[in-house]
């Protein structure tokens, strides 16, 4: 009988699927382990290889977790907001919402034919009403917050402003941007407007001006990790620095939080170092440089190197400093500067398609502390302070973009470190080390009051708002211009009829987009009227709102009127496992951890920290096809010299596109790809060629495998063996789908195994003590393999017991269901036809962990070293229970024995009974 993977496994896809086998209440008295896998988006071109690895690894896992007796889930969802399905239906016009659904049937039909065990009754889609409802809550729960820096919680903005009404803010220890002092009677006397402003320095999400990074090719806003070299991630667009009104989430307040959180979690140690650096704390000093003429004035520098302040010969003020928005501000820096810098360097951006050196100098100087030197002011973007928007003192002899700017205009240069001293230039400092330097000029600007120990966090507030359609509406309307939030939620997406955003978000041309206050209802845009009727917030969420919490949705994923129970959020607490990419690092697990704090301070969740352990997989590396352009010029690869190459713009084209030898289909490209209409492709002979590189398999560099091949040809089963050989999970992996073979050879032996003469049979006789033996040890080693998820090695262990069983011709039921168990955990289809073969009426995922006994991994034998006068000579094997005088009669007619004495006596013989034996001649 052959191994026809095809028939099989749909079979037991069919019988899973039927019996709905995960669907069934928990009890909670049972030890429990939530797995999970990062939240997957379904774009068109669906799952693909590089996928699947994670999802293969947590399933092999929960399997063997559940055959320990533990409750288990593994649930699955779908990012379904964000930018790849609105610009799919910016270039079709379908809307979001349809293609949206046809991509999660083909994702989860996908993952079925895996044979993943995923907890599908649980599943969510972040474009839910009923998920994003209670992401739209929380965003108002936040707005209505504060950050008690006592207390190092949040707390509600009622009691802010209760404090206000009594005593002002004078006693307030918040995380805020607020630059003013005021009592109770002045705020008493502020108008509902100034208010409010004064407020968006408290909460927690709020409205500011940011400099956000704007893309007109996709008409939004993107985040730091939608951007590679100034270029969007999606389409490889040109990405501008712009000042933008923008929602934001004042995460910097849990940064100390953030930072300690990653002391008590299971992370690797290059997992925690990416999110220490994006966090970015730094101990230093904040020092005071006083206004040249106005001694009332002061700019104040933050800088871990306060022994480097020989060396400033210039300071740089970002356009966002709070410095330049004091009121008195044209006492020393002319508003027309600021102006005429704002639009000089977004007309040299949008220019230049790049930031270069660009700056302006303010005509003010501010006094050195200590030469008393005046040291110029200029206003620049160029430099760039990552520990929030502070001014930045500039040492050019060494630094490398101070001394660009120096350069440029004209500016002194004073050097001050030689090797690790500080010397010229450096007066009191001049001979010491670097270290006593720190001290010894901490302690003057102490002592004289020229600044303060600080510390400062790399970690910014986190932009809220995206100028797309196809994201979490925010739950905001607008009264007079203050910001009021939606009671009645969810609030739904209305239909437009352009998804193409043209420079403010495509709900701004929405017809049916304004709020009724009175009836809690959306109502036509043209009736706004201020009164009862208002405008909506036109920005929607980023994608990475939902998926901040749906781990804790998964807890509880059908109740309507909470996000989760009390009692199924204690139980499940913490992700045990969470399995995913490197690339996630720090956006998404900032966020959520932050996330999390925040449900934290007000009880929604039980725990500080979301996730207790976290695995990366390693990432999939497919062979990616690469072309050259010039403006709207495609040249043949074959005609291009490396200098050349390096100077044109590399494109990523699909793979799919390819004929042989690397040649492209230019024809196909042209009818499917839009972008490439009405391009010139320069031809070599005609033929276009293209580069071949071995890069990251992902859809964004049009490399990937689907898995739909995969099954056609090998099989499910097949595929998974696979995934988890290619070498150990955290690791690089190259795709290289010939090796394949091989396994499905393993798999087709072990069919063949049990189907002796085209017939299913096995021995019922019991197994011999050496059959047992090798039994337990095999258990024995995956066991401790998957214990510690090292998945890739049982596979070698499987093939190795094969081959053991076939030359000792063992096929006793005794021991051949416990190996049919364990190869369940990578093999479900292949091994649950066996296990139903074998008489078994209960699912083999069912079955409980093989029991192995310890005693018999024990050898009877101890291999002792022999030592003659200290040097080791030779092994020599004896029983572990051998009796030490018979052990000595036997050692001393050993014929090696009998060489090295030279017809000497021993002097001595020193046995330490299952160690060594040390013979003193």
């Amino acid at each position: 009988m052959d191994y026809n993977f095809k028939k099989l496994e749909n079979k037991w896809q069919k019988y899973w699927k039927d019996k709905n086998l995960l669907n069934k209440k928990f009890g909670y008295k049972k030890k429990k382990y939530y797995i999970l896998n990062m939240f997957p988006y379904p774009s068109g071109d669906g799952l693909h290889v590089g996928h699947s690895i994670g999802y293969i690894a947590s399933d092999i896992y929960a399997r063997y977790k559940k055959s320990k007796g533990y409750n288990v889930i593994n649930p699955i969802g779908f990012d379904s907001f964000g930018l790849p399905t609105e610009q799919y239906s910016i270039q079709t016009g379908i809307s979001p919402n349809i293609t949206t659904r046809i991509n999660l049937k083909r994702y989860k039909l996908q993952l079925l034919k895996l044979g993943i065990f995923f907890n599908w009754e649980r599943k969510l889609t972040t474009s839910d009403s009923s998920y994003f409802k209670w992401t739209q809550w929380m965003f108002i729960k936040m707005f209505n917050s504060w950050y008690d820096n006592t207390l190092k919680k949040a707390r509600s903005i009622k009691i802010l402003i209760s404090e206000f009404n009594r005593n002002g803010n004078f006693n307030i220890n918040a995380c805020s941007t607020s630059k003013i002092n005021f009592n109770a009677y002045t705020w008493k006397k502020f108008n509902s407007f100034e208010k409010e402003n004064i407020l968006q320095n408290y909460r927690l999400a709020f409205l500011s001006k940011r400099s956000v990074n704007w893309c007109p090719e996709l008409g939004t806003v993107l985040a730091n990790d939608e951007i590679k070299n100034n270029l969007s991630k999606r389409g490889g667009y040109p990405v501008y620095k712009i000042q933008m009104l923008q929602w934001s989430l004042r995460i910097s307040a849990y940064s100390e939080r953030l930072l300690n959180g990653l002391k008590k979690v299971n992370f690797t140690e290059r997992l925690k170092k990416s999110q220490i650096y994006w966090i970015g704390k730094k101990y230093g000093i904040n020092i005071l440089f006083t206004l040249k003429n106005n001694n009332n004035i002061k700019v104040k520098i933050f800088t871990n190197k306060p022994y480097s302040l020989f060396g400033v010969t210039f300071i740089l003020i970002p356009l966002e400093s709070y410095f330049l928005k004091k009121k008195n501000i044209k006492n020393f820096v002319d508003k027309q500067y600021i102006n005429k810098v704002k639009k000089y360097l977004l007309d040299f951006t949008l220019k230049k398609k790049s930031v270069r050196i660009s700056g302006i100098f303010t005509g003010n100087y501010v006094i050195h502390p200590f030469t008393k030197n005046e040291i110029p002011l200029y206003i620049s973007s160029f430099i760039k302070d990552d520990y929030n928007l502070n001014s930045i003192m500039c040492i050019p002899a060494h630094e490398r973009n101070s001394y660009k700017f120096a350069k440029k205009f004209g500016i002194k240069i004073f050097e001050v470190f030689y090797k690790n001293k500080i010397c010229i230039n450096s007066s009191i400092l001049n001979g010491l080390n670097r270290k006593n330097a720190f001290n010894y000029i901490n302690k003057i600007i102490l002592n004289n009051n020229l600044g303060k120990i600080s510390f400062n966090f790399k970690l910014k507030d986190a932009i809220f708002a995206r100028q797309r359609y196809w994201g979490e509406p925010i739950p905001i309307f607008f009264k007079k211009k203050i910001p009021k939030t939606i009671k009645k939620l969810p609030l739904l997406l209305p239909n437009i009829e352009t998804y193409l955003p043209n420079g403010n978000s495509p709900l701004t041309r929405a017809k049916f987009w304004a709020w009724d206050k009175n009836l809690n209802k959306i109502v036509y845009t043209d009736l706004i009227n201020n009164k009862t009727l208002f405008s909506l917030e036109t920005n929607t969420m980023p994608s990475w709102a939902g998926s901040s919490w749906y781990y804790i949705r998964y807890m509880d994923p059908k109740n309507p009127d909470f996000f989760v129970k009390k009692k199924k959020e204690k139980y499940w607490k913490n992700v045990d496992l969470y399995v995913g990419g490197i690339e996630h690092a720090t956006g998404h697990l900032i966020y959520a951890r932050f996330w999390h704090k925040f449900l934290k301070d007000y009880g929604f969740v039980s725990s500080e920290e979301p996730f207790k352990k976290i695995m990366n997989q390693g990432m999939i590396l497919g062979n990616s096809a690469i072309i050259y352009c010039n403006k709207k010029e495609y040249i043949s690869s074959s005609l291009l010299d490396l200098k050349e190459k390096k100077r044109l713009q590399e494109i990523n084209i699909d793979i799919k596109f390819l004929k042989k030898n690397n040649e492209v289909d230019i024809k196909k490209i042209n009818n499917l790809c839009y972008e490439f209409n009405n391009s010139k492709f320069i031809l070599d002979n005609g033929r276009f060629i293209c580069d071949r590189k071995t890069e990251k398999m992902s859809k964004s560099k049009y490399n990937v495998v689907n898995p739909d091949l995969i099954y056609d040809q090998y099989g499910a089963d097949a595929l998974r063996l696979y995934e988890m050989s290619l070498g150990p999970l955290e690791k690089y992996k190259i795709w290289d789908i010939k090796m394949i073979n091989g396994i499905l050879n393993f798999l087709k032996r072990f069919w063949n195994f049990f189907h002796l003469k085209g017939t299913f049979s096995v021995d019922e006789n019991s197994p011999s003590i050496a059959e047992l033996k090798l039994l337990d040890k095999t258990i024995k080693k995956i066991r401790s393999n998957i214990k510690d998820f090292s998945f890739n090695t049982p596979i070698s262990e499987f093939m190795i017991i094969l081959n053991k069983l076939i030359k000792i011709k063992c096929y006793k039921r005794l021991i051949l269901e416990p190996i049919t168990i364990l190869l369940s955990f990578y093999a479900p289809h292949l091994s649950e036809e066996i296990w139903y073969k074998l008489g078994k009426t209960k699912s083999i995922f069912f079955a409980k962990f093989p029991f192995f006994y310890i005693n018999s991994l024990l050898e009877d034998e101890f291999n002792y070293p022999v030592t003659v006068n200290g040097k080791l000579r030779f092994q020599i094997k004896f029983k572990k229970c051998e009796n030490l005088k018979n052990l000595e009669k036997i050692l001393l007619n050993n014929k090696k024995i009998i060489y090295y004495l030279n017809n000497n006596k021993p002097k001595k013989i020193f046995i330490l009974r299952n160690k060594i034996i040390n013979i003193v001649i």
